[in-house]
């Protein structure tokens, strides 16, 4: 089945080409069926290429998403045009009294500073507090994993020496998580990123699980006892090229930054890269969307949040 995304979004193009089913509204108005309710928080400043690697993900399901875009009105982004905001985002307070059976909220480039300081702090913590009564299950990812495991339970990020940076080796803590049912014994996920959540304080807290780390990279996966709330500390929904387009721009730059990790056959950066996370990414996202979403929300929307 489809995702549903609005009509002329510019990942329709390229997940077309891809050979990924979209549906336009006008098309899925006809099919007697409720798809799922997914709204997508995106903090990130490249906006129109994390919304493409997400609807890519979300697609590719044999269940139907409604995808509802949302973006923060406190900060004002600078890499996307106020048209393409205007078309295809709406504000917390034009959602706020619909219920979702979805959300995800994305990372952000503002890890280095306290939470308290980011200038949206106030308005993400209204919207998470709403995600609690107005969303099925939230799936937060990398700084909104973060931020997420802050706001909801107290848990704080720490500064790593150094920028951890590359493509790393996973394995499941808890392997009878449906999260990750069908997941290899390895399984890689790129990591982008200046600080970390640490294991003792998520197990200091009882109604956390944490289902997935890495010797390398730390903890990965975390959720709920329920499943409300997922928390991912890498970018599984990363393209191939991404990690190498943030070495380049920080290269160019003049920062101070490694050759990512696991990245390059040999490390050699004249190489191409090596792609070894795509199948666990379709895999985690199906995984969520069916187990988590599809399978326990209630089909009468409105009932979210009333059990």
């Amino acid at each position: 089945m489809p995702i549903q995304i609005p009509n002329d979004l510019p990942a329709a193009g390229t997940l077309q080409q891809e050979n990924i089913f979209v549906m336009t509204q006008q098309r899925a108005t006809t099919q007697d069926i409720r798809p799922l309710e997914i709204v997508l928080l995106n903090l990130m400043p490249t906006k129109i290429t994390t919304e493409t690697q997400l609807t890519r993900l979300l697609g590719n399901t044999p269940l139907q998403v409604k995808l509802e875009l949302m973006h923060t009105t406190s900060h004002r982004s600078k890499n996307v045009s106020q048209e393409h905001l205007l078309t295809f985002y709406k504000s917390f307070d034009e959602l706020k009294d619909k219920k979702f059976d979805g959300m995800v909220i994305t990372g952000a480039p503002v890890e280095q500073m306290p939470f308290e300081q980011v200038d949206y702090w106030d308005e993400l913590c209204r919207i998470m507090e709403w995600s609690k009564t107005h969303v099925h299950s939230t799936f937060h990812i990398c700084w909104g994993a973060q931020a997420g495991l802050y706001y909801h339970y107290g848990i704080q990020k720490h500064d790593l020496p150094r920028k951890l940076f590359g493509v790393y080796p996973h394995k499941a803590d808890y392997k009878r998580s449906i999260l990750l049912r069908g997941f290899d014994d390895t399984f890689y996920v790129p990591h982008s990123r200046h600080t970390t959540v640490l294991r003792e304080d998520i197990e200091a807290v009882p109604g956390l699980k944490i289902l997935a780390s890495s010797p390398e990279a730390g903890i990965y996966a975390v959720m709920n006892k329920e499943g409300h709330q997922i928390f991912i500390t890498g970018h599984a929904e990363y393209d191939p090229l991404t990690l190498e387009g943030e070495y380049l721009r920080d290269k160019n730059l003049g920062k101070s930054i490694s050759v990512p990790a696991h990245y390059y056959p040999n490390d050699n950066e004249t190489l191409e890269p090596i792609v070894r996370w795509r199948g666990h990414a379709n895999l985690l996202f199906s995984n969520w969307l069916n187990y988590f979403v599809y399978q326990t929300t209630p089909y009468d929307i409105m009932s979210i949040g009333q059990g």
